[in-house]
Parts: C-alpha cells; structure tokens; sequence
C-alpha cells in the first residue's frame, strides 16, 4: 500500500486538495474472443464507446524535474526534522550538491531518460525496487476489504465466491476486448464527459487523442499496470524476481486449508463457463474432506525471496513443473477461508496475511472469501499499484450487487466437478518438506510482530470537510502529526503515495506532508493548550490544508522529490566513485530509509478499509479509507509503537480539529 501511490472507478484522486471521481480503465491485451454478436449479454460488464486503450500512446512522459526547485523543496522537507546545526550541515550539502557533482548528474540523467522515450523513468525506478526487495512479500503487499453486500443473504461464502468469480471473468473480458471505459479525469464533465464527446474522440487517432482531449479539460489516465492484473505470477529468481504472465490461461487457483485446486472457468471459445457449474465447483471443494496438508505449499511464498527461489527450483527438478505452471498462469487465486471475522482488526490482519498456508502470495492477486461472506483483496504489488487494484474492486462488487449471477437458494448445475476440478498434488522429497516446515515457524515468529488496530471515526468524513473548504486528506495528515508528537515528543518524517497517472507507465512518488506549517499547527494544539485562540487554531488549520494542495499539485504534475534524487543517488552509486556529501548526509539516509509513517489514502462505495505494513521496521503504516462521513484508518507497527494507544491519539487529534472547525473551544 504501501506502497503507494494515487478518478470515476469509485477511488478519488487527489487535486488541489479535492477527491476528484473518474472512472478508472484497464488495459486491452488481445480481442482473440471478441465475437460480440454471438456472445450472451452477460459476457461483458459494459462496452465503452471509446476503446479502453485509445489515449495511452500520446499520454505524456513523466517529466525530470530541474535540480534547482528539487532542492528547495528538499530542504523544506528537512526542515521540521532538523535542529538548526543540523540543518545548516544539510543545507550546505543541498547546494554543494547543485553547484557541484549534482549538476553533471542531472544531466546525464536527461540524457539517459530521452534514450528511453518508449516509458518514464519512474516506472522503472519502481519495478527494480519492487522485483530487487528480498523481503518476503507478506511484508510487502496489501490487502483491501470489501463493504459486505447490502443484501444480507448474498454474504453466503458460496454465493459470494461465485458470483466474484463470475464477475472477474466479465470484467477480464470488457479489458481484453478493448470495451472497458478508459479512465479520464473530467475538470469541465459538462463538455467531455457526454456521449457526443466521447462518439467524436473515439475518431480522433490515437497518437493526437491526449492532446486534444485536454483542450477541453480532460485527462486520461494511464492503464498499462492492467496488463500484468491477470493470469501473473511473481516468480522468484535470485537477486531480482521476473514476472510471468500467460494470458492464454482459462483457469483459476483455489485454495482451501491449504490445498490447492484449478478448474476452467473459461470454455474454449473464451466465453463464461456457466455460472452453476463454477457454483458446483467451488461447492465441490467446500465439501471436499481433504485435511490441511502436513506440508502446505502455499507457506513457502512467504519466504524469503531468495530462499524460496532455491526451494522453488528443488520443486521444479522434484517433478512439479507443470503443477506450478497451473499456479502462476491461473487467472487470480481464490482463497476459501474456514474463519469468520466480526474484529476489523482480525479481518484486516487475515487479508492482509492470513495463516500463510491458504495464500500463494506471489500471485499478482488474491481474493479472500471468509467463512460468513466477508471478501477482501490481496495483491502483490510490483506489476501495479493500488488504484489498478480498486477499480477492479468496485467494477467486481457492483456488478455482483446489481447483476448476480447465482442468488441464495439456485441450485447448482449437476455436473461431474470432482473430474473438472483438479486438485494439485506436490511431490516432496525430505528436503522440500524441512524447508516448509522452516517456512510456516519463520512466518509464525515474523507475523507475531506485526501489531494492528483499527480507527473506525465516525464523526464526519470527505463531504463535512468540504463544506468548510478544507482539504480532508490533510486534516487526516495532520492528525497522524499530531498524534506522534503526543506520545512521542517529537515531528517524524511522513511519507503519503500519490499517484502518477497522468504520465505515461506513471506509477507512484511520495509526498512528504510533514511541513514546517503542521509542525507549528501540532504544537499548538498539543503542546501549547489555551495559548491560542479557536481564531488562530482555525487559521494554522486553513494553512496546512492550502500547503497540502499545493504539495499534491506539484507531485501529481510529476515535480515531487523522491523520484529523482532516488535515481540520481543510483546513478552516483553506480559510477563507483565517492558518493556526494548530499547522499551520505545522515538525514538524506532519513529521508530514504526511515520515513516513520507511510499512509494512502483510499475512498470508494464498497471500500471497507485497507492495509499493508509498515514501511521500515520501526515505522507505521497508516492506510485510511475516506468516506463521505467516516473515516476508517488502520495502525500497523512492528510492536515498536502501542497501536492502541496511537489510535486512541489519533481519535483524539480529529475530535480536536473537528471542534476547532466547528468553532468550539477544546477541553
């Protein structure tokens, strides 16, 4: 999530301050099954008057920011965290750094990037990053939950499972016939967001269709992370993991107490296999009496990257080749959990990791059905981000909502499903089954660290911010400050994701959204009570949220730091020469390595609440879900925090702030 980071699919862009909805597009991979006249109505989601891909060739490149303005802004980013000396120190390096090594490193850096005008740099900053990390992925992906379905007898784990598994496949059929809508933020939708737009835009080629979509205040969105979504795996490899993808694939991967199971749920003309037979199916391994397995395989994708790459490779030469092949070209995975969860804390810890024998977390996603019908999402994150993820989360529950496909009470097909379901049986040689063992003792010690709580606020939320013309999300920032400092005395460098989009391959940058503006704000209302009036505490808060907009505008036009001086410190690293005092300063390390907090910013109608860990092993992660009158925040730490005091810190903070803006005095 973190992993972050970013408008209608039902999740909000962040501009100027203001959650902007679009819908949100995927990627067109091959019209092969796209015999449109002879298919039921019920093969696609929609189909879009402009095809899903028409705006991607002339979106722009994300842009190398000039030296000058990234220092500057570096600076205000040290300044909170820095006393005076050491701010001075930091300084000194910043323009050393400009008016020295720096300014050759830029330039060969431009020249670098205009060698690769085929993608944007960012991208593939963030794909070495992700494929490079040994981690195991448990700690690195992330998990969002679904709000349960209105209608209460459709929350049936075996109604639930169908009718997802049914919409998945509509919705990879609208991608894969170039019919899913693209996504395009409207400024001016009185003009762009119309039929009689859209029937003219779809004329204008490709290569022109950005350009002049801007002219009247539009804005596409880039959707080439939607062609790694489905039927991908992360295959781990030494030192650099590699992504497989095999669009070819008709089956999904079904996982029950551990056990490993793939079906067709596409026939061999690329249509829908009959929803009653995937009921029959996945009712089938529901009632299957298959024990948890003594070695369950699915533990090893939590290791570590390169011990499972060794143990994968004893699975391969053990004869399991074609067994793992069915698992990493299966379409998604679906996992079957015999647990009920009423805690969102155990919930979101149980999509977010679960028992680590019913997952197989290199798939590039999970889904996650609970005994009592709670679904959630986990997804693994170096083939994209998490606004990719949520809007195929909601195009998924809305059609399952409106457009069931199995209701309580059908009855499933009467078709021979223990021949069409095949259950994946491994051979183990003594080697394999020491390694798993090892796995499910290294994952237990590990995932016992990880402490979560869960922040449900609902005393307001987006639209009572925006009737005071305050910008939500940095309300929440700031809360998150202001709680830190109450328990910890001090101002912690905060990192929030913010989405790319725009640009072409964009992905995500960090915004760092503690400033010398929240600092003064955070102390007067913790450490300075009654030393302000409600006047003055009003207007410290209307100066946080204009300085907050003003971030989010300069990184989502591409003009953030992390990016760039994160490219240009590899690059010194990589000449092998001695690196700039810029980067071997102790605060840049800081910077790059121990941002505290690490928070995204979510909103959507059938979003419940996300998660993911922290980013460091002494920070906390802060995923948090805007509703129109809620706000749901989830706290992860490594037990380097109390997660329950720092909720009740943060639950305290936005009751301040909300009471200021409502002009109240504060106790």
């Amino acid at each position: 999530m973190a992993n972050l980071l970013p408008i209608k699919y039902s999740a909000s862009l962040r501009r100027a301050g203001n959650l902007i909805h679009l819908r949100f597009p995927a990627l067109c991979i091959t019209r092969r099954h796209c015999s449109s006249l002879k298919e039921s109505p019920d093969e696609y989601l929609h189909r879009s008057v402009v095809p899903t891909m028409h705006f991607q060739r002339s979106l722009p490149r994300f842009p190398v920011p000039k030296l000058q303005d990234t220092m500057r802004r570096y600076l205000a980013v040290q300044k909170p965290q820095l006393d005076d000396n050491q701010f001075g120190i930091t300084e000194k390096h910043a323009w050393d750094f400009l008016n020295g090594v720096g300014f050759k490193l830029q330039e060969e850096f431009i020249v670098q990037d205009k060698n690769n005008k085929h993608t944007s740099y960012n991208a593939e900053l963030l794909s070495d990053k992700h494929l490079c990390q040994r981690y195991p992925l448990f700690h690195l992906n992330s998990g969002i939950a679904v709000t349960p379905d209105p209608k209460i007898e459709y929350n049936n784990q075996l109604v639930k499972a169908t009718n997802i598994l049914c919409s998945t496949v509509r919705f990879v059929k609208t991608l894969r016939a170039g019919l899913l809508e693209p996504d395009v933020l409207h400024r001016n939708p009185a003009k762009s967001d119309t039929e009689r737009f859209k029937r003219f835009i779809r004329w204008v080629p490709s290569s022109l269709s950005c350009y002049v979509a801007n002219m009247v205040e539009a804005y596409p969105l880039d959707m080439s992370q939607y062609s790694r979504m489905f039927n991908s795996t992360r295959i781990p490899k030494r030192g650099r993991d590699e992504l497989f993808t095999d669009d070819k694939g008709r089956h999904v991967l079904v996982m029950r107490k551990g056990n490993m199971y793939v079906f067709d749920v596409v026939d061999r003309d690329g249509n829908l296999v009959k929803p009653a037979e995937i009921q029959s199916h996945l009712k089938y391994i529901l009632s299957e009496a298959a024990p948890v397995p003594d070695f369950p395989l699915g533990v090893l994708t939590s290791e570590h990257r390169d011990v499972w790459t060794d143990l994968r490779d004893k699975l391969e030469a053990a004869g399991n080749a074609e067994n793992l092949r069915s698992v990493d070209s299966a379409l998604f995975c679906l996992c079957l959990d015999d647990e009920s969860f009423r805690d969102l804390s155990d919930f979101s810890r149980n999509m977010l990791h679960g028992d680590g024998c019913n997952r197989w977390f290199d798939k590039s996603f999970s889904v996650i059905v609970t005994k009592d019908g709670q679904a959630a999402i986990n997804f693994e994150h170096s083939w994209g981000d998490g606004k990719a993820m949520l809007r195929f989360h909601e195009e998924v529950f809305k059609d399952t909502v409106e457009q069931p496909l199995v209701h309580p009470g059908s009855a499933a097909a009467a078709v021979d499903s223990a021949s069409a379901v095949r259950r994946l049986d491994f051979n183990l040689d003594s080697e394999l089954k020491d390694g798993i063992k090892k796995a499910e003792e290294n994952y237990a010690r590990e995932v016992s660290k990880l402490s979560i709580g869960v922040l449900d606020f609902q005393d307001g939320g987006t639209e009572w911010f925006i009737r005071r013309n305050i910008s939500p999300d940095a309300m929440v920032q700031l809360a998150f400050q202001m709680a830190f400092l109450r328990l910890y005395g001090q101002t912690c460098y905060t990192n929030e994701i913010c989405h790319l989009l725009y640009f072409k391959h964009g992905r995500y940058d960090y915004m760092h959204t503690a400033t010398v503006h929240t600092k003064q704000c955070s102390q007067a209302f913790v450490c300075q009570p009654g030393r302000h009036s409600v006047g003055q505490l009003k207007a410290m808060l209307h100066d946080c949220s204009t300085h907050h907009r003003q971030l989010i505008k300069e990184v989502s036009t591409g003009h953030g730091i992390s990016s760039l001086l994160f490219a240009l410190d590899d690059l010194a690293t990589s000449k092998g020469q001695t690196r700039p005092g810029l980067f071997a300063d102790p605060a840049f390390f800081a910077f790059r390595h121990r941002n505290v907090i690490l928070s995204s910013t979510l909103s959507g109608t059938s979003l419940q609440m996300a998660m993911f860990a922290p980013g460091n092993p002494e920070g906390l992660s802060l995923p948090y879900v805007m509703h129109g009158n809620r706000i749901v925040i989830s706290v992860g730490s490594y037990q380097c925090y109390n997660n329950q005091e720092f909720v009740q810190s943060i639950n305290k903070s936005l009751k301040d702030i909300f009471a200021v803006l409502e002009g109240k005095t504060l106790n």
